[in-house]
């Protein structure tokens, strides 16, 4: 299998990467995804060797990490991936301005959390008002969670100061105290938890829209799902096989990923720590439209987008085929 890491979006634009011209019966498949816990199902399926399995030892397999879901839907908006797992709305947000990618399967449920620094005087999400929060980027599914959480308590992100930084980097924020709070993915959240000694607000089960939380859904591009739909079922099937994996074999699941994002970025991850985020993600084929819906109505409010008619972002055809 051939890897090629791309580990920030600067070093994902500087290398040069070959054009994908016509895509019709193509002998190659890119895959991206991200270090993070609610990228498992896509970790998994690589480790495992469930797509080499699936898809045939004649495709080539690539693949490429990012930071964030605005760098990943660049690459697939420009043909340099062509499937993947990613945020909802990011993967929403691109499709209503370019409706040239397919929601085909669901990946990761909840993993979202909202933590409070110990000494921050916040008790409930009405004492949020006022406050600084961190978030992974502007327009990404932990900021529209978010959003979807004040809403519950009758603020808006208005009331409160939204503030960009890496998950990887929030820990140090509360320790200077220049953060109050902040909407993350695992295994961050416990992560900052155990090294900053966070409180945790709002769990997975709670934030935004609780268990219903869609974290990560499985994307393709129109052009490739269209021109190789062998392929994209075989995909399919290899994240199925993941998602069952995991399911019945935690521990080693774990293991997998504790190898992979030290393989990938040259640090060790906590075990313990990502041991307790694994109880927060789970792990899914499933697809909540509804919520992808009221994600869209969200992403509008916000100004993210200038309309929130998501008709055709799903397609789950392949997957009920993968399924049979």
């Amino acid at each position: 299998m051939k890897r090629k890491w791309l580990l920030s979006a600067a070093l994902f634009s500087a290398l040069t990467l070959a054009a994908c011209g016509d895509d019709k019966n193509k002998e190659e498949i890119h895959i991206g995804y991200f270090p993070n816990m609610t990228h498992i199902t896509t970790i998994v399926a690589l480790e495992k060797g469930f797509f080499t399995e699936q898809l045939g030892a004649d495709i080539e397999i690539k693949t490429s990490t990012f930071p964030d879901g605005g760098s990943f839907m660049e690459a697939m908006s420009t043909g340099n991936v062509d499937y993947g797992t990613v945020g909802p709305t990011p993967a929403l947000n691109t499709y209503l301005k370019n409706p040239a990618h397919e929601i085909i399967a669901g990946a990761v449920n909840g993993g979202a959390v909202l933590v409070t620094r110990a000494d921050s005087g916040i008790e409930s999400i009405e004492d949020l008002k006022g406050k600084k929060i961190a978030i992974p980027t502007f327009g990404s599914t932990q900021d529209i969670g978010l959003r979807k959480t004040l809403q519950k308590a009758g603020l808006t992100a208005d009331d409160v100061e939204l503030i960009k930084q890496a998950p990887a980097d929030t820990a140090a924020l509360f320790l200077q105290g220049e953060i109050d709070a902040a909407a993350t993915q695992e295994p961050w959240g416990v992560n900052i938890e155990t090294n900053a000694g966070a409180n945790l607000l709002e769990g997975a089960d709670e934030f935004a829209w609780g268990n219903e939380s869609t974290n990560t859904v499985v994307v393709a591009t129109t052009k490739f799902s269209d021109n190789n739909p062998e392929l994209t079922e075989a995909a399919l099937r290899a994240h199925v096989q993941a998602v069952e994996f995991i399911e019945e074999n935690r521990d080693e699941a774990i293991d997998l990923f504790l190898a992979h994002i030290e393989e990938i970025t040259g640090k060790a991850l906590s075990e313990e720590e990502v041991t307790k985020a694994f109880d927060r993600v789970t792990p899914t084929t499933e697809v909540k439209e509804d919520v992808l819906q009221e994600m869209a109505k969200i992403s509008l409010d916000a100004d993210y987008t200038t309309k929130d008619d998501i008709t055709g972002l799903v397609n789950l055809e392949f997957l009920e085929a993968a399924k049979q």
